[in-house]
């Protein structure tokens, strides 16, 4: 599987099925895509870079749709909970799902140079296998790699 973050690809065409992936979820499970949630998963959708809540918070402020942290940080909860999008730990920063509607664990790549992330489906069978030997129950992980993307490899 490619990692959508750093191949070419038609990102109009991800971004509308990411939305229609988001609206098609909450009508299923009876829960509103607010225009804030919808507006913060757009901002998120942008690129494949993460951001930060205060990146998005001062485009939804520049947008007159809020400017305290809580709406914020409210609607990427949302958002997370329910697999629009995902937190990368390292960058203390959230990203767009690159499978909204899908039930996945994924892994991240992220880019030292341009803090574009990629998310992949490759998850190593160790882990899981040394938990179900132990007998330990896998709630939740994250696994997430830093390096160079192929645009940034290249630069000083």
């Amino acid at each position: 599987m490619t990692a959508l973050g750093f191949s070419d690809h038609n990102h109009k065409t991800c971004v509308i099925a990411a939305i229609d992936a988001a609206e098609a979820t909450c009508d299923a499970r009876g829960i509103k895509l607010t225009t804030i949630r919808r507006r913060t998963l757009e901002i998120l959708l942008e690129s494949h870079t993460a951001l930060g809540a205060y990146d998005i918070l001062a485009r939804l402020d520049a947008e007159r749709l809020g400017s305290k942290p809580p709406v914020v940080y409210r609607a990427l909860s949302f958002l997370v909970d329910h697999g629009f999008a995902h937190r990368i730990e390292r960058l203390n920063a959230f990203v767009a799902c690159a499978h909204p509607g899908a039930d996945h664990a994924p892994a991240f790549m992220i880019c030292r140079g341009c803090r574009k992330v990629a998310e992949t489906q490759d998850r190593p069978d160790r882990m899981q296998n040394s938990a179900t030997e132990s007998g330990f129950v896998i709630e939740q992980t994250v696994i997430e790699a830093e390096g160079l993307c192929p645009d940034c490899q290249g630069e000083p």
